[in-house]
């Protein structure tokens, strides 16, 4: 497997930004493309030859076989794939080049990578309905797609040896990228006859190949990504240097919605190496040849910032807001089945509180941006291609087709890279100035000005009936939208967001009278909010399967039995469940540790189509200190391409949502944000990380996702695992360490 790098943008290197000159650069990881203007019709599931995609392949070079938007083959029998999807940590590129060379025959080595150009015609998955990379739909919406494409092209090269040697096609066979006829000893390379088959008539419905016959697909292969990240030469955005190039540093209000009043640059124009102060609305940039000496610059800049109202914003105030909305705003009912009558039995109510979370990325915010008369070129990491694009249309009045982008490696994106605004405020300093810039945001301000996951406020209430079980439920969720934002397009009619609802409308579990409802309340503009990794129902699974253990409480039952009794009718699902409790060893009385209460904890949940079940073993000090000490995951995620990959991400999605639950928390007063770097958003140290048991469940089905489904899972089952611990039930996220001592306290224990 290759990646292309394109080494176009070095010092000392003169760059050819002609559209031609840098598609025969090499493409790779910075390849540039323009965008395509036309037809809206999506090319989805379907590799055969879309609107747009004849001309795609002219600006591609014309190579001698493009037999749809995703594959190139070359006469001299070069094979690449243009991906889709962007890599940002996730495994993306060796899972969809595992999808494409199973059907065409070819192996991981011989293949070519490059990133999709912005093309929401060619490269939007069905999925999603947009060229976008989140949601977990990298496999899941590549599955037949890529396969397809990969058949395509494996039935037109055999069908061209095939009519050369005057054979059927089913006698030929393919191999390393040579089509075989056996019986005849006579082969034929992929570059030998991909003139020709560019002439062979294009399947419509390809023949795939039967899981029983994969040579690739469900392997434990090496990510293609790791060499070069690990000797340093695969390149980031922020690794970006092109000639004559100048770093820009920013300053902020520190308070959310905040303007410029008045600026004094005097003192900073005058550090050695400034070259220019940029000022803006909300925004002053400070230009040089190096970021420091911008980053100094900034430093000593003197503003007065008008922080209009958005300095009144506080936390504390949203929260009192979100629950004032839960009792008094009009309530959308998003699913409800049953009676709803009472059983007569004991009734169980609990109000949870989820806090605003950041994303908090390895790679802060930046953008290399070159606005010249007539074009504006983009070296960027962006799960949002096409959005980018319309960004820099907007602010530079351009038309999108004289927008060229380069996308590269994300340093993690879990969200925060389907957001523009950074590229956006990089565009309009970069206008303003003759140069190419490249603006890179500090961690303090990559944290205040994020797209957060916006809070949330869930009131359940629960009627039993004579054994325990649930006879009614009533959850109501109260937030705002993200969709709405995002996409307003897909907000449906009804106007129930789908997404505050994910996980909570519909549990795995048999319940009589069920009534799932939605309070809409919007949070004020200046609080941006966006998608945080595993959406909705990182939300929703933690009041859902925090309840049930409260109920199972309640009922003097087993947590695990008491889920599995309510299982009966799902079968699926409580496979899941079983398997993780064989592997746990949930039967197993726990072993005591001197100065510390043990206590394990089960959660299960439906995320991205994937049942997810989690239990984890913790042991919590007098102090309040949780100690993380085992944790077993298992997915039912249906085909699973790359095992390596699933076990990594069951144990990333873990960490990332264990450090949420224990620690994330973006707190806002008197309009700014109070967390600025690791130190106070934390997220966990190695020797902090419990030993993780990852487990999927055998599957012949498509593939479901799997990078955002732990994540989700992870909050609950820590927290009812604290709860068998120290018997403090949390309804509110991130756990507090006073709370858990006080617990202690209670119990007789001393904490210091």
């Amino acid at each position: 497997m290759k990646i292309e790098q394109n080494r176009v943008g070095t010092d000392d290197v003169p760059v050819d930004t002609t559209r031609r000159a840098l598609l025969k650069a090499g493409g790779g990881l910075v390849i540039g493309f323009t965008w395509l203007a036309g037809s809206k019709a999506m090319a989805f599931a379907k590799p055969i030859p879309q609107p747009g995609d004849a001309a795609m392949a002219r600006a591609d070079g014309s190579p001698a076989f493009a037999p749809n938007a995703f594959v190139r083959i070359g006469s001299d029998g070069s094979i690449r794939l243009v991906m889709p999807e962007v890599e940002m940590g996730q495994g993306a590129y060796t899972g969809q080049a595992t999808l494409l060379g199973e059907e065409l025959g070819v192996d991981l080595d011989q293949i070519t990578l490059e990133h999709a150009p912005p093309s929401e015609e060619l490269y939007a998955l069905e999925i999603q309905g947009s060229q976008n990379t989140g949601g977990s739909n990298t496999i899941r919406g590549c599955w037949d797609l890529l396969r397809q494409a990969g058949a395509v092209a494996r039935s037109m090269l055999v069908g061209a040896a095939a009519k050369r040697w005057g054979v059927p096609a089913d006698q030929c066979r393919v191999e390393r990228g040579v089509v075989h006829h056996d019986a005849s000893r006579r082969t034929l390379t992929f570059g030998q006859v991909a003139g020709d088959a560019s002439h062979q008539p294009v399947p419509d419905k390809p023949a795939l190949l039967s899981a029983k016959t994969f040579r690739l697909i469900g392997r434990s292969l090496r990510r293609i990504d790791t060499p070069p990240k690990t000797d340093g030469s695969a390149t980031f955005g922020i690794d970006v240097r092109v000639p004559g190039m100048k770093v820009a540093a920013v300053a902020m209000s520190p308070v959310v919605g905040g303007k410029v009043a008045h600026l004094d640059d005097r003192k900073a124009r005058a550090i050695d190496g400034v070259v220019d102060v940029v000022v803006l609305d909300d925004v002053v940039a400070v230009t040089a040849g190096d970021y420091w000496t911008a980053h100094k610059a900034v430093a000593a800049l003197q503003i007065r910032w008008d922080s209009g109202t958005g300095a009144k914003i506080s936390s504390d105030a949203l929260f009192a807001e979100l629950a004032e909305a839960s009792r008094t705003g009009t309530a959308r009912t998003g699913k409800e089945i049953g009676a709803g009558t009472k059983a007569g039995g004991k009734t169980v109510e609990a109000v949870y509180e989820s806090p605003m979370l950041a994303h908090a990325t390895m790679e802060p915010q930046n953008a290399v941006i070159w606005v010249k008369p007539g074009s504006c070129e983009i070296w960027v990491g962006t799960q949002v291609p096409t959005r980018v694009v319309a960004a820099a249309a907007a602010a530079t009045g351009l038309p999108p087709e004289q927008i060229l982008v380069h996308n590269h490696y994300i340093g993690g994106g879990f969200g925060r890279r389907l957001e523009v605004d950074s590229v956006a405020q990089a565009v309009a300093i970069a206008k303003r100035v003759s140069y190419p810039i490249k603006l890179v945001w500090s961690r303090e301000q990559d944290l205040a000005r994020d797209f957060f996951r916006p809070p949330y406020h869930d009131h359940l209430v629960a009627t039993l009936d004579s054994k325990g079980y649930p006879a009614t439920w009533r959850h109501r969720v109260t937030s705002d939208t993200v969709l709405d934002r995002w996409s307003p397009a897909d907000m449906p009619k009804d106007g129930v967001d789908p997404d505050a609802l994910d996980g909570a409308a519909e549990p795995p579990y048999s319940i009589p009278a069920l009534k799932v409802e939605w309070v809409r309340h919007d949070l004020p503009k200046a609080v941006k909010i966006g998608w945080w990794r595993g959406v909705g129902a990182t939300h929703n699974l933690f009041p859902v399967e925090s309840f049930i253990d409260e109920l199972a409480h309640a009922a003097g039952q087993d947590p695990l039995a008491y889920r599995r009794a309510l299982l009966a009718q799902n079968p699926r699902a409580r496979g899941v469940l079983d398997l993780a409790a064989t592997k746990f060893g949930w039967d197993k009385s726990l072993d005591k540790v001197d100065g510390l209460r043990i206590g394990r904890g089960v959660a299960l949940g439906t995320s991205m189509g994937t049942l997810i079940c989690a239990i984890l073993e913790v042991g919590v000090t007098a102090q309040g200190e949780v100690r993380l000490r085992r944790a077993v995951a298992v997915a039912d995620c249906g085909q699973v391409v790359n095992p390596n990959t699933v076990e990594a991400q069951l144990q990333g999605g873990l960490v990332f949502g264990l450090s949420a639950a224990l620690w994330g928390e973006a707190t806002l007063k008197a309009g700014a944000i109070e967390q600025g770097n690791f130190h106070d958003y934390r997220v966990l140290r190695m020797h902090e990380t419990p030993r993780i048991e990852a487990y999927t469940v055998p599957s012949t089905e498509s593939p479901t996702g799997i990078g955002e489904p732990p994540t989700a899972i992870s909050a609950p089952a820590l927290a009812n695992a604290v709860f068998a611990a120290t018997g403090v039930r949390i309804r509110k996220l991130p756990i507090a360490r006073a709370d858990l001592a006080a617990g202690a306290a209670a119990r007789g224990q001393v904490v210091i």
